[in-house]
């Protein structure tokens, strides 16, 4: 049995940071394992920049972003295993995964890093009647084929879903010649980026109906049109407002799945809002040992911060082994962190006053859209953080800054919580 100190399943751009702040910490033996055959994840296909502005203070397209990563692999001297599939993990970290060269192995890590990422949701679980024709594709393997492979996937679109993917892919139909018309979305607000929806939508004239669904696809061998209808407030159409557009390419960009199989199979205990495991804030997960970061965790909407995040989680890995205290070897208290009145989730779900850094970064999104609305973080009944925000959408990921000086000022504190204000 092959014996690593970390083993980092995924390598994309959570899995590369993970094995690279993990080395540099001081850990000896890391792998990473990839299931693809060549590293860098989803950054492969997106073509387009806007990467790397936090991380490098530099533009960067997905493919560069990822390259400076895996040149930093190489420099550290860090193993990965391309095309390998992993199977199972044990709770007491054994890893078996299978490759055609070598076949089923075994790896005994002392610490693991879950870096999978996160999966589209197909069309299955948003139940559309019609036929089964071709032409019906998720945003992200439209984007495979346009960017990766150098096919169309169609000369007429509909995108249903107002995802990033979804809004960069109608601009880059667009770029290729195709004629978008519309991004329909079944809820009030956009689930992208705002500077997608300008630089994406506004800039090339597609409109983008909100409160809206595609209720129908016309075609049997091939997509041939679609229905839409508006949606009430219970999210069901409404009768008599369909509208009938002309395509042969229907694109599904309806949210993003955490991959935790693997996860579930270990033991780790799975938040139902996020379907990403519960961590403290060392990114640790009930199982000892076990760390998750970047989308695996929460879909994060800037790569930058799953960078930011999996280098966090690297350094605690290499923490972990070179200590030997983690969750249940430390005697730091754990303290919960309630989302209530309008914030969906937090990443941490607890956190330790003894165990943290000088300060912390709390993740989180919003349930709505919020105008000239505060932030607000409870210890205990006492407020501590009341931050002004002229608006926040559950598009865009939010964050608090907890300090160790505010949490050692409340010994006796039992649960953090963070709301939405109106005052």
């Amino acid at each position: 049995m092959l014996k690593y100190d970390i083993v980092v399943i995924g390598g994309g751009p959570a899995g590369l940071a993970a094995a690279i702040s993990a080395k540099r910490r001081g850990a000896e033996s890391i792998v990473v394992l990839e299931r693809d055959k060549e590293l860098g994840g989803i950054l492969n296909q997106c073509i387009h920049n806007g990467f790397g502005l936090h991380t490098f203070q530099e533009e960067l397209t997905g493919p560069e972003y990822a390259a400076r990563y895996i040149e930093q692999l190489e420099e550290e001297r860090i193993a990965y295993q391309l095309n390998t599939m992993v199977m199972e993990i044990t709770p007491d970290k054994v890893v078996t995964a299978m490759n055609r060269e070598a076949g089923m192995f075994e790896i005994q890590a002392k610490a693991v890093v879950l870096a999978m990422g996160c999966r589209e949701r197909a069309r299955g679980a948003l139940n559309i009647p019609g036929y089964r024709p071709a032409g019906v594709y998720s945003a992200g393997t439209a984007q495979r084929l346009v960017n990766m492979e150098g096919y169309m996937p169609g000369r007429e679109a509909v995108i249903l879903g107002s995802g990033d993917i979804g809004l960069i892919m109608a601009r880059r139909m667009t770029l290729e010649g195709a004629k978008v018309k519309a991004v329909v979305e079944l809820l009030p607000y956009s689930g992208g980026l705002k500077r997608n929806i300008v630089q994406c939508l506004d800039d090339f004239g597609i409109p983008l109906k909100l409160s809206h669904t595609v209720v129908d696809i016309r075609g049997k061998e091939r997509v041939e049109g679609v229905t839409i209808a508006q949606v009430g407030p219970d999210r069901r159409p409404i009768p008599g407002t369909e509208e009938h557009y002309s395509c042969d390419t229907l694109l599904l960009s309806c949210g993003l799945i955490p991959e935790n199989e693997l996860s579930r199979g270990l033991g780790v205990e799975i938040s139902p809002i996020t379907s990403g495991p519960l961590v403290n804030e060392c990114l640790e997960t009930n199982v000892d040992g076990v760390f998750a970061c970047g989308n695996v965790l929460h879909v994060h909407d800037l790569v930058d911060f799953v960078s930011e995040e999996a280098s966090a989680a690297g350094e605690h890995a290499a923490e972990y082994i070179l200590s030997g205290a983690g969750r249940s070897g430390s005697q730091g208290r754990e303290v919960p962190i309630e989302a209530v009145e309008g914030v969906r989730y937090t990443v941490p779900r607890t956190i330790s006053p003894e165990r943290m850094g000088e300060k912390h970064t709390v993740r989180f999104r919003v349930s709505d859209v919020y105008r000239d609305c505060y932030v607000s973080v409870y210890f205990n009944a006492k407020r501590v953080i009341h931050r002004r925000r002229p608006v926040m959408a559950p598009g865009e990921m939010e964050a608090v800054v907890l300090k160790k000086e505010q949490l050692a000022a409340f010994p006796e504190l039992s649960q953090i919580t963070v709301k939405v204000e109106r005052q």
